[in-house]
């Protein structure tokens, strides 16, 4: 029989004793909140035994108790507190049972830190690191194992159970990634994910304020983006604001049934976000796919109602006081209401005006995509206030174009053209997020043949991390890992060699990897060293022309700096047409990034096959 798993560090904030039996108090959301924030309106959700039965008071300073709210379910009380001009304090909720028994419990007003509101998130300065948290490294063994969890055991050669994995583990390579030269390190979900299966990948969320354990803890986490900071790392976290896990205590013990759609029972999504911008979508295909579950084990929130829209905006702002993470990504953004997902951004920007979210707008056509931007001209009058959106469709063409032949017209580099062709559609295409693959979809390099061919890597990641946008990076591309979903997502999600003690090899190792491994990570090494703080790169226009020949230019610039970046789409030589290409490079000698020497474009005649050289004048 499954065991209730109730965190240690919660049992001092009920400030109730072992025998106590009412209201038996068992979650507090959130668990403690800030004195001096923008919006001084503060939800506190109990969860316990028959709290509609107890009075519900507060003995603080400057705190005035609003509303108490009492849904369906007579377990649930959800306080309104307004905190305006507060101190920070710990004063006391009081529940008065009808024979005047009080309970007090505890809670904490903590004073922000210095400059919390001036927090800076990622931007197109920085490249994103993307990393599952199960399958990179095991720092602590011992939490293999937590007793009375579902998920109690590791088996590394299950792709779909837990392999170990956890922030211990990550924040111990600290050094590896600043070494490798990325600025920002993207976690898979790290929240508790207490389900009997799929647990590892961290997307049906059971507790939005308990970080598992099995990956260390919340103060695990937060000593981690300390230490992460202090090097120069920024970290994204990932959260999922659309649905939880049947696991999770709301669901289990629903409020109402109208915190969930569909009054709680399951129906499947149709996946077809694309009706959030359809102009003929009717209302019942919008229904179905935007309150419909992702999956059966993923229940999905009513962001309508009230309740629920500000406990998952109070849950992303205490994510960042408590933590101090950069940035956020937001999993299935279109599956989510529009409106309340536009509010929540406000939210956040009304609390840190610098901060940075990138939805995961998984859609197929960029103008797909561009709806789902902040500022959007096809949205409007709605605006989703969404910052940075992730271009799935370059991702796909990326996916071809390196493997194809480019004609003047078509395949290759002609694709990738005549889509950054059409950046009209985007608010702001230097706030995409690129990337060639990810933990959803085949690695870049599906097979070991394809891993094998230096060409293409290289190519792929000049094009990467110099184009438009905010790179990111999934673990282990820098060594040529490669998988593909033929055979499950486990294949994709495959562990870091070295990440585990015993383990016959070691990526982090420079000694132990093979030579095309080393190759593509000195290539991965030299080119992030090289972005860091080139503004040219980051906030350089953009430039280009059709390609001709085989051959494909474009040109950054800012100011008097420029860089211009030269492809040979071809597995043959292709000469270069210096009168045709001449307003894009530059008219001496520059210096070529990769091969670190010093190049006369119009001496050079003709590019080796699939050559790539990124000019710096």
């Amino acid at each position: 029989m499954k065991k209730i798993f109730l965190s240690l560090a919660l049992i001092p904030l009920l400030g109730l004793g072992m025998n106590a039996q009412k209201p038996n108090i068992q979650h507090i959301a959130p668990k403690s909140w800030w004195a001096g924030m923008n919006d001084s309106k503060l939800q506190i959700l109990l969860h316990g035994t028959n709290l509609k039965n107890y009075k519900v008071d507060i003995k603080a300073k400057g705190i005035k108790l609003l509303e108490v709210a009492h849904e369906d379910n007579p377990n649930y009380a959800i306080l309104y507190l307004d905190t305006q001009g507060a101190p920070a304090q710990d004063f006391s909720i009081i529940l008065t049972d009808a024979k005047g028994k009080t309970y007090p419990i505890a809670y904490k007003l903590d004073a922000r830190k210095a400059n919390a509101s001036e927090i800076q998130g990622f931007d197109s300065s920085d490249v994103l690191y993307l990393i599952m948290p199960d399958r990179f490294a095991n720092g602590d063994p011992k939490n293999d194992y937590v007793k009375g969890l579902y998920q109690d055991k590791v088996d590394r050669q299950n792709g779909s159970a837990r392999h170990g994995g956890d922030l211990l583990g990550i924040q111990q390579h600290l050094d590896y990634f600043k070494d490798l030269g990325v600025t920002a390190l993207w976690l898979n979900p790290v929240q508790e994910n207490n389900m009997p299966e799929g647990s590892y990948h961290g997307y049906a969320i059971t507790d939005y304020y308990e970080v598992d354990p099995r990956f260390g803890g919340n103060e695990a986490f937060r000593n981690f983006v300390t230490q992460a900071r202090s090097r120069g790392l920024k970290v994204v976290m990932d959260m999922i604001f659309n649905h939880c896990g049947t696991e999770n205590y709301l669901f289990k013990d629903m409020p109402s049934k109208n915190w969930f759609n569909f009054d709680g029972k399951y129906t499947q999504t149709t996946y077809h976000t694309a009706v959030q911008s359809d102009p003929y979508a009717t209302e019942y295909a919008k229904k179905l796919a935007i309150d419909g579950w992702f999956v059966a084990s993923m229940p999905d929130f009513n962001q309508r109602n009230r309740h629920v829209e500000k406990y998952l905006i109070q849950n992303s702002i205490w994510w960042i006081e408590y933590a101090g993470i950069q940035g956020i990504r937001q999993d299935t953004h279109p599956y989510a209401d529009f409106d309340m997902m536009s509010r929540w951004c406000q939210a956040i920007h009304k609390e840190y005006p610098k901060y940075n979210i990138v939805g995961e707008t998984w859609l197929n056509s960029n103008v797909l995509v561009s709806y789902w931007q902040k500022d959007s001209r096809l949205a409007a009058p709605r605006n989703s206030g969404l910052p940075t959106v992730m271009d799935f469709p370059l991702m796909g063409l990326m996916n071809q174009a390196f493997d194809e032949k480019t004609e003047d017209w078509h395949g290759g580099f002609s694709k990738l053209y005549e889509y950054l062709s059409q950046d009209i559609v985007y608010a702001n295409p230097n706030s995409l997020l690129t990337f060639l693959d990810n933990h959803d979809t085949d690695r870049f390099a599906k097979n070991e043949e394809l891993a094998r061919n230096a060409n293409r890597y290289k190519q792929a990641l000049a094009f990467l991390l110099t184009t438009r946008g905010i790179p990111q990076i999934y673990y282990g591309t820098e060594v040529l890992m490669s998988g593909n979903k033929s055979k499950g997502d486990g294949y994709v999600r495959t562990d870091f060699l070295g990440g585990w003690q015993g383990d016959k090899r070691s990526y982090f190792d420079p000694q132990q990897r093979t030579k095309e491994e080393q190759e593509a990570y000195t290539y991965t090494q030299k080119l992030l060293k090289w972005r860091q703080g080139n503004k040219v790169i980051s906030q350089g226009s953009l430039r280009h022309q059709t390609p001709r020949g085989g051959v494909y230019v474009y040109q950054r610039s800012l100011g008097d700096k420029h860089v211009s970046v030269v492809f040979n789409g071809r597995d043959e030589a292709s000469k270069i047409d210096w009168e045709y290409w001449a307003n894009l490079l530059p008219q001496a000698e520059a210096k070529d990034i990769i091969s670190g020497q010093t190049i006369d474009i119009k001496k050079l005649g003709e590019l080796a096959p699939r050559q790539t050289l990124i000019l710096e004048y």
